[in-house]
């Protein structure tokens, strides 16, 4: 659509391509425009950290800041009790509480390079849901808040739908999760006087309720906001690579690991990545997109730096970019690269050359690595690889050995 947004975020949120819907842009673009207005993103704790797929709602948030509104973070330690079943095919496992409450705080470290938290009007803040779910009262929620939901127009979504459709079990818990994330846009406007949700347009639908039922019990204005579902312009799911998800705390994917992964993005990804991950100016990030050739691949550097010094610092994307400069340029071994460390006892058999490949994360399978191996893409300090029945001892790791996968992949093997 064309609109010309009078606010800075909204006016970010469309140059640099954020916007997938909203749910009334003019009235937002004229909240936004009188003062600070809080907005928040829900993320559930199903795991111990967050992957690159969320970081474009981060962005959102920082966003949101930066242009004079407050984020509010959502950790869904109620609603991970159920699932969103939105787009899957199956019922998510459930969780214990522990295994919740060890997630959030794993979760809560990737917020903190992005978003300012304090007790000044736009300074962020970090809230659980389970504060207002777990202590729930089953009759009153239905009673008051059950009645304002349609059940017809619930099975109209197209997140339940879809899966109703292809005649995969929706479990009654799971279908109450729309209802649950409805609830809380309500109680972070009645808390925080919260009037914007956003997310990832998969999201619409619960979005959607929950404007709804804000309204419907305020009588106020509110307002939903979703992003583009990413994929790489090859078709990948965002944040997603052959050796599973890029997660952004950096005991599970290194900072060297990160920027790599945005230095192997493709050409034709890298001006929208610019744009939606960095802060550079439009003109630059324009530029870069355009470059040809092997021009491009310094673009590439510029984005691996400037989403690795958000998350990480500038002093990891420099050190990560000498590593990348002294294994590719100079055949050497640089000290960041990820290591795998095998102790002597694991020596005395010698440990096969396959589940090396494998523990440093260059191959998602011993079936994988043999593959590596049979096509001529596995390196051992730079020499071919062709015997997958290859094993190392002791003997082979006086001095680091660096393994390497396609062109562009590298770890060390270390004695520990």
């Amino acid at each position: 659509m064309t609109y010309h947004p009078k606010s800075e975020f909204l006016r970010v949120m469309f140059e640099r391509g954020y916007v997938a819907d909203c749910t009334d842009y003019q009235a937002l673009d004229e909240a936004l425009v009188k003062g600070v207005l809080p907005g928040y993103i829900g993320f559930d704790a199903t795991a111990t950290s967050l992957h690159v797929g969320s970081l474009i709602q981060i962005m959102m948030l920082r966003w949101l800041q930066m242009t004079g509104g407050k984020p509010i973070v959502l950790m869904g330690g109620g609603t991970t009790k159920i699932g969103d079943p939105s787009f899957r095919a199956e019922e998510r496992p459930l969780l214990t509480d522990a295994q919740i409450g060890q997630n959030i705080e794993g979760i809560k470290r990737a917020f903190s390079p992005y978003v300012r938290f304090g007790e000044a009007a736009s300074d962020a803040v970090m809230v659980n849901n389970a504060e207002w779910l777990d202590a729930l009262n089953y009759i009153g929620f239905l009673r008051d808040i059950g009645r304002h939901f349609s059940v017809n127009r619930m099975l109209s979504f197209e997140s339940v739908k879809s899966r109703l459709d292809r005649e995969q079990s929706l479990s009654f818990l799971e279908f109450n999760y729309m209802i649950l994330q409805a609830y809380d846009f309500l109680e972070l406007n009645r808390r925080y006087g919260c009037l914007l949700q956003m997310g990832g347009s998969d999201q619409w639908g619960n979005i959607v309720n929950g404007v709804d039922l804000t309204r419907r019990v305020i009588g106020g204005e509110v307002f939903g906001l979703t992003s583009h579902l990413l994929t790489t312009s090859d078709g990948r799911k965002m944040g997603k690579t052959a050796q599973g998800a890029v997660w952004l705390n950096g005991n599970l994917t290194s900072p060297y690991e990160f920027w790599q992964f945005w230095r192997n993005t493709t050409d034709a990804d890298v001006g929208r990545f610019l744009k939606l991950y960095s802060e550079l100016p439009l003109d630059e990030c324009n530029r870069l997109g355009a470059l040809g050739g092997s021009e491009i691949n310094a673009a590439k550097i510029v984005l691996a730096n400037a989403v690795t010094t958000l998350l990480h610092g500038a002093e990891a994307a420099a050190a990560a970019e000498a590593t990348a400069r002294e294994v590719f340029e100079k055949g050497g071994i640089g000290d960041d690269l990820p290591t795998v460390r095998v102790t002597p006892a694991e020596l005395a058999d010698g440990v096969g050359i396959v589940q090396l490949f494998v523990r440093a994360g260059l191959a998602g399978s011993g079936k994988d690595a043999k593959r590596l191996i049979s096509e001529g893409g596995a390196r051992l300090n730079d020499d071919l690889v062709t015997d997958a029945a290859m094993r190392l001892g002791a003997g082979d790791l006086v001095e680091p050995v660096k393994l390497t996968a396609g062109k562009k992949r590298h770890a060390l093997v270390v004695l520990d």
